[in-house]
């Protein structure tokens, strides 16, 4: 019997021993593993800062990691992308965005001089109600648009694309062109696209008319629809060479005892006179939006800071300070990882995120541009390791045949930060 136990107690010390040693070997293998992925800044070499890592991060980095909050949101465009033109393509797509795990919708409502929604204010300003393709007309797209999001449990921020530009030709400048503000030459066209097909012209922000109309076309959005929001972008602005039109110089002559505006269009004092008509109609707008809705979001989508107002009298940085704005998304389009990186290392992000969301705008393509896949992952990583809110594609058709790449960015869902949520961060 005393062989026996002994026998039978060297046995199970055996076995407990074997047991320890494969545990401890698990915990060895996994745990370096395990430990980066919990830490955005390690020191690990092959992180996004350094190169763009050709795979996904081991698991989502939150945001905010004390509530995991993170703004996933996607541009819905109507250029080079069919997505808005029918009710069954809008539905499809808003179904596949929430399988893949984004929380925020940005369709285009204002564009080329139309709206993509039954406008009873286009239609008494300049008798459109409707931009005039097949794909738009007898329907709501907007309302379509709220509908399929919120039973998606998405947010739904109408996005106002081209702001104070239009295109030529549209019926806009069409019946008011003295709405059109002008260089020192006189020209106001500005040609882009490969064969400069799209010939564009801006509207005057110091022309009362023209800050009425704009006000009164998003206050109609907000007014007949259910939006968490509006959004506004880089074309709200005015590039600096403009501000040369009668209307604009006699405004200049009231203020300044007669004299004319300075030729050189950088004159930092000429600048600011112009930028302060462009901020003044970002604070009718916002305040005529909280006025009918308080809890409607006012988001923006600039350019860099410098930029924006360097090149388009764009001074948002202000506008955030003036409590105008609500969300901050910078749109952030560079190919090169560490340019990318140092715009987000900008002091003024850092800043004004105590104050509200700030998320960067990534490139996933245009018709001309492919973006690989490493890049955009480089790029979401980034963000994440920064602790920056969140992100918005650009835009919806260029997330191409790429569901499996963007499922392992976004393995659970997430509820987008906003004023309220991260007040106590």
């Amino acid at each position: 019997m005393g062989k026996i136990n002994s026998v039978s107690w060297q046995a199970r010390l055996r076995f407990l021993v074997l047991t320890f040693l494969g545990f401890a070997i698990a915990m060895m293998i996994n745990f370096p593993f395990w430990a980066v992925a919990q830490t955005p800044n390690s020191n690990v070499t092959n992180t996004a800062s350094n190169t763009i890592d050709q795979s996904p991060p081991p698991i989502q980095t939150p945001i905010r990691p004390s509530n995991g909050n993170e703004l996933r949101g996607i541009w819905l465009t109507n250029v080079d992308s069919e997505v808005l033109f029918s009710t069954q393509s809008l539905e499809r797509a808003i179904k596949r965005l929430k399988r893949l795990n984004f929380n925020t919708l940005y369709p285009t409502v204002w564009n080329r001089g139309y709206t993509l929604y039954p406008s009873q204010v286009a239609k008494d300003k300049f008798g459109v109600d409707v931009y005039p393709i097949s794909g738009l007309q007898e329907r709501d797209m907007l309302a379509e648009t709220i509908k399929f999001g919120h039973e998606q449990d998405f947010a739904v921020i109408p996005w106002f694309e081209y702001g104070l530009m239009t295109e030529e030709g549209s019926e806009l400048m069409r019946q008011h062109p003295d709405w059109i503000t002008q260089r020192r030459d006189g020209s106001h066209l500005f040609l882009h696209g490969e064969k400069d097909q799209h010939r564009l012209a801006w509207l005057n922000p110091a022309r009362p008319e023209v800050q009425k109309f704009l006000t009164d076309l998003i206050v109609e959005v907000v007014t007949k629809y259910d939006v968490d929001g509006i959004q506004l972008d880089d074309h709200f602005g005015m590039p600096v060479e403009l501000g040369y039109d009668d209307y604009t110089i006699a405004l200049y002559k009231k203020d300044h005892f007669g004299r004319l505006p300075p030729e050189d269009f950088n004159d930092p004092s000429w600048m600011k006179w112009r930028a302060k008509y462009v901020t003044n109609l970002m604070g009718k707008i916002s305040r005529a939006v909280r006025a009918i809705k308080p809890n409607c979001l006012v988001s923006l989508s600039p350019n860099p800071k410098e930029f924006s107002y360097k090149k388009f009298l764009q001074d948002w940085y202000s506008w955030v300070y003036l409590n105008y704005i609500d969300e901050l998304i910078v749109q952030v389009y560079r190919d090169d990882i560490d340019n990318f990186t140092s715009e987000l290392s900008r002091p003024e992000l850092q800043e004004i995120r105590q104050k509200i969301p700030v998320a960067v705008g990534i490139l996933t393509g245009l018709r001309v541009q492919n973006v690989d896949m490493r890049q955009i992952k480089g790029q979401v990583r980034v963000a994440r390791e920064m602790n920056l809110d969140g992100f918005s594609f650009f835009f919806y058709e260029t997330l191409g045949n790429r569901d499996a790449s963007f499922e392992t960015l976004f393995f659970t869902p997430a509820i987008r930060p906003d004023l309220r949520n991260i007040a106590s961060n």
